[in-house]
């Protein structure tokens, strides 16, 4: 795992900064190549061959190609043999080293033959081109610019900062993050002329022409198999998942929330390696509703493993609040992301390079509850009346809730009405001006009317991708490569082919791989219903006296007042009203914080001041 960056034209002294501002993604080495064509750097963070052997910039015997890889291909061992045969010579034994045999031996197909997480420039001198290429979930981050002439990449958006170009925030992106709630979306990012390369996808810069050509290799929608429904199958495959995201030389360790989700990576780490010492790393707020330690003890008990926990507190988000920002790089969405970073922090101080976690699960196995409204409407729609009342019964029955039907009406409702209800009830804050600026602007939500489609945009579009960049910095901050089993292709094609019956059954979300995992999971945490995850107790912290001071501060600032996106005095009094308990809406909290998130990020990157400086 490791930080890589370039440019089209020579220039060492910037390549270095660049370099040097993601040195946390690697800092176990660096390395540079540079020619009249191109500038390309690496920091690396070693897992595979520890070696000086796995140094980048690597190349081929006689030069003409060079690699930069951030990333690990699971099954390098396979293809290293299979390349062996062919008559390819390695002189290391990292994964780098089969990229770049691959590349040499089926061009820009070499993707379609790996299983893990990429993200990588392979500069082919024959060609005089760029090759990039980022994995088929976007696990791995790859940001670029192009203003016509000069071409720019790297691992994060700070480093592509580091040239002088203009600093300007996307306004579109930051209205459908307000309006919408939606981040990390589409190719665009929250500054203006940064784009990043979307999951699935290559590119390809010609050198000589300046022309960039990108191109999607993988779809999901388009890997679906025959319907299967065998939960044996789902749990070899998990196993497996594990077992090659456990190849490394250095230890290994997981994330553990309690959940069903890395309580089964956990588990299926000691069933591929009983003699293993596992860590496992978690966040807790105990007496809170929703602590999780009573199940991570379970788990850790079950398995002999060794947990280290965290409980932060507000005045340890003031504390971290700037760096945290600086860490995302693009506004984020409530103080969760804040718990996972300090999970990553705790990780980094116990000696781990490596941690499984349960990223992507509920997005292939239909996790969240608003699922059930998309299988609603979907029943509906087939007229099948009987099996939509008994999945509602059945849901009502585990989490005594009616927020799938509200769901489903919401399927129910046209565009018109949905736009007026987030316009008048849902974001009535945002200046009308605004509003009217971005009326072109949608949420693909709005167009979804079955499971299967909510799955796939969930996986490609409004949910995971955010929650991969979270995962991403967070853990590369404190110089961590974090493995996500839940995305091995061959699990998400897999589940993506079973029935919607199977994912959601008579009200029990996740149904197939509960079903898969009986006997290994403990059933106190199969027949789970709540959902938690790495949360943290945000509406709680909205009003401790440390950040109520700052959030005051914040309302009452020149520049929050005059932005233009919002009305600056609705923002006060919904803020106002959660403090006093009188809110009407249980999204307050987060609405507020969107505002609150927007406004740091402004000052930090695009007025360059600090958090707290006007």
């Amino acid at each position: 795992m490791c930080g890589i960056a370039g440019f089209n034209w020579k220039s060492e002294l910037l390549l270095k900064k660049m370099c040097e501002s993601i040195k946390h993604r690697g800092p176990d080495d660096e390395g540079s190549y540079l020619d009249s064509e191109v500038s390309l750097g690496h920091r690396r963070l070693a897992i595979q061959d520890l070696s000086e052997k796995g140094h980048q910039p690597m190349s081929n015997e006689d030069g003409t190609i060079v690699l930069i890889y951030n990333g690990e291909i699971y099954n390098f061992l396979e293809l290293r043999e299979e390349f062996i045969r062919k008559g390819h010579h390695f002189k290391s034994h990292t994964d780098t080293e089969v990229v770049l045999r691959a590349y040499e031996e089926y061009g820009a197909d070499c993707v379609q033959h790996f299983n893990g997480m990429w993200a990588f420039c392979i500069y082919d001198k024959t060609k005089n081109i760029l090759f990039l290429s980022r994995d088929r979930f976007g696990i791995k981050p790859l940001y670029y610019y192009f203003d016509g002439d000069k071409f720019m990449f790297s691992s994060e958006i700070k480093a592509v900062i580091e040239h002088e170009i203009p600093r300007e925030e996307n306004r579109a992106i930051v209205f459908d993050y307000l309006y919408f709630n939606l981040t990390d979306h589409c190719e665009d990012t929250f500054f203006k002329g940064i784009k990043r390369l979307m999951s699935g996808h290559n590119m390809t810069f010609d050198l000589s022409s300046k022309e960039i050509k990108i191109e999607q290799y993988y779809d999901t929608k388009t890997r679906f198999l025959k319907e299967e429904n065998d939960h044996q199958k789902v749990k070899e495959i998990f196993t497996d998942s594990i077992r090659k995201r456990l190849i490394a030389d250095v230890p290994v360790g997981s994330c553990l929330s309690g959940g069903i989700d890395s309580s089964s990576v956990v588990v299926t780490m000691r069933k591929v390696d009983p003699n293993a010492e596992i860590k496992t790393f978690s966040l807790r707020f105990p007496g809170s509703s929703i602590d999780e330690g009573i199940y991570q003890q379970e788990i850790n008990s079950m398995v002999n493993s060794v947990n280290f926990c965290v409980t932060p507190d507000p005045s340890d988000l003031m504390n971290d609040l700037q760096e945290l920002f600086h860490t995302q790089e693009e506004p984020f969405s409530g103080t969760s992301v804040y718990g996972q970073y300090r999970v990553m922090k705790l990780a980094q101080d116990n000696g781990m390079k490596v941690l499984l976690d349960g990223q992507g699960a509920d997005e292939i196995l239909a996790g969240y509850h608003y699922f059930h409204g998309y299988y609603y409407y979907e029943l509906l729609k087939q007229f099948d009346i009987g099996l939509l009342l008994k999945e509602a019964n059945g849901c009502y029955a585990k989490s005594k809730s009616f927020s799938p039907i509200i769901y489903l009406c919401l399927r129910m409702t046209p565009s018109a009405i949905k736009k007026h209800i987030y316009k008048n009830h849902k974001v009535p804050f945002l200046s009308p001006d605004f509003i009217v600026e971005n009326k072109d602007r949608k949420d693909v939500r709005w167009d979804i009317y079955s499971l299967n489609e909510a799955l796939y945009s969930s996986l490609a579009t409004y949910s995971l991708p955010h929650l991969l960049r979270f995962e991403d910095k967070n853990s590369m901050r404190f110089s961590i490569e974090s493995r996500v089993p839940f995305l091995d292709y061959r699990l998400v094609e897999y589940m993506f082919s079973m029935s919607p019956g199977q994912k959601i059954h008579e009200g029990t979300t996740k149904y197939a791989f509960r079903q898969a995992m009986e006997g290994d999971v403990p059933s106190s945490i199969l027949s789970r219903h709540d959902k938690i995850g790495f949360a943290t107790p945000e509406d709680k912290w909205l009003k401790e006296e440390g950040v109520r001071d700052f959030i005051n501060q914040i309302i009452d600032s020149e520049s929050f007042q005059s932005r233009d996106y919002w009305n600056w005095e609705m923002v006060r009094s919904m803020y106002e009203k959660l403090l006093e308990g009188k809110s009407s809406s249980i999204f307050v909290g987060t609405e507020i914080w969107r505002c609150i998130s927007v406004e740091l990020w402004m000052r930090l990157f695009i007025d360059n001041k600090g958090c707290v400086a006007e």
